[in-house]
């Protein structure tokens, strides 16, 4: 006789009760229907979708950034025309992927000359594949061996000799504005605080807020700025103009020369600047009462 199994269920369950059922729902809060994937999927770790500081049109990005082919274009033309987002947005939200470590980007040059941006997702920042490896097959590393990327330091400006609050002011009103003659100088409050001092040794220089402008926003180039601040920076430096040349205090005005008149006392010759009496004469004179 076969020994009966307790733990044995009486009928087979389709779902186990509470588990991803539409009906089993929390008193409270998000409820999950969900449904296995099999195909067309992407696999987005929790640490990108439910990341503390970037904003939700970066996280977007690095979702839909993750879920291409290798080779589609992601750079900003080409995601400002797929989606609503303007360019400005578009930029910024890039800037804080690679700041955080999910996007990587360096310039380089074709067998042609071109220049390209060449990007790489990274669904795991601090994890960097070897050549053998594909991203549908990373190796596991532990998180503490490779720390994600750190942001790069702005290049040094330049200092003016004296620093005064209304010409700091007045450098970051130039910065600020930037944005306004291109959407890809927009910089934000630490790299304008950045590259005041650079802009007050310009203007230091005898150089008008327009002529500094100008000079920041001439012949800019076509394909899209990576680090705007980099780029001020850099022309900041490389074209600081020479110290306006040196000019002597001009010399005291000479004392006029009078022309000699006659002493209408003594008859002695005397400079002033009309007739009369000579300083000995009117010194004689009686006072008056």
């Amino acid at each position: 006789m076969d020994t009966e199994n307790p733990s044995a269920p009486s009928r087979a369950q389709s779902r186990i009760p509470g588990k991803n059922h539409p009906h089993a729902r929390p008193e409270s809060g998000v409820a999950h229907d969900n449904a296995r994937h099999t195909e067309n999927f992407t696999v987005i770790g929790n640490h990108l979708v439910q990341h503390q500081e970037l904003s939700l049109l970066a996280i977007g990005l690095a979702c839909y950034i993750q879920s291409v082919r290798q080779g589609t274009a992601v750079d900003i033309k080409t995601l400002a025309d797929r989606f609503p987002e303007g360019p400005t947005r578009i930029a910024a939200a890039l800037r804080e992927l690679e700041a955080h470590g999910y996007l990587r980007r360096t310039r380089e040059r074709t067998p042609t000359g071109r220049i390209v941006t060449r990007t790489v997702s990274c669904n795991k920042p601090g994890h960097r594949t070897t050549p053998t490896e594909t991203s549908s097959r990373p190796t596991r590393q532990p998180a503490a061996d490779k720390p994600p990327p750190r942001k790069k330091r702005l290049p040094a400006v330049p200092h003016p000799s004296y620093t005064s609050p209304a010409l700091l002011r007045t450098a970051v009103d130039i910065l600020a504005g930037l944005r306004r003659h291109d959407p890809r100088l927009l910089l934000s409050a630490t790299d304008a605080e950045h590259l005041a001092p650079g802009v007050a040794a310009w203007l230091e220089r005898d150089l008008t807020p327009t002529a500094v402008r100008h000079a920041l926003t001439e012949n800019l180039p076509t394909e899209p700025l990576i680090r705007p601040a980099a780029f001020l920076a850099h022309r900041l430096t490389t074209r600081l103009p020479p110290p306006p040349p040196f000019r002597p205090p001009a010399p005291p005005a000479p004392e006029p020369r009078h022309p000699f008149q006659t002493c209408d006392g003594c008859d002695r010759p005397f400079r002033a600047p009309e007739p009369g009496r000579c300083r000995d004469c009117r010194t004689d004179l009686p006072e008056a009462a």
